[in-house]
């Protein structure tokens, strides 16, 4: 039997919790699959992103735990983190 989402026909936001995730390969050249709400890193070290509507990236020194961030990319270079899940 399938499960029943009770929240279904309610309109998430920011503050919402997330409803879609992808393990994240960081890659210099391409996006995500969609704009993040959120990342999970599993594993400690430097994370570099670039924010939506942004060229530049910017790093996280010695992220971990839950990084509530706008992302559209996460950059192979200057990242040292894994295990990165990001959460829309």
């Amino acid at each position: 039997m399938p499960s029943t989402d009770r929240f279904a026909n309610r309109a998430g936001g920011l503050d919402s919790p997330g409803c879609n995730a992808e393990a994240v390969t960081p890659d210099d050249n391409n996006d995500l699959g969609f704009v993040t709400r959120a990342l999970w890193v599993g594993t400690a070290g430097d994370l570099t992103v670039r924010m939506p509507g942004q060229t530049t990236p910017v790093t996280y020194v010695n992220a971990s735990g839950w990084m509530p961030i706008r992302v559209d990319r996460v950059m192979a270079t200057g990242t040292g983190a894994g295990d990165i899940v990001a959460v829309d």
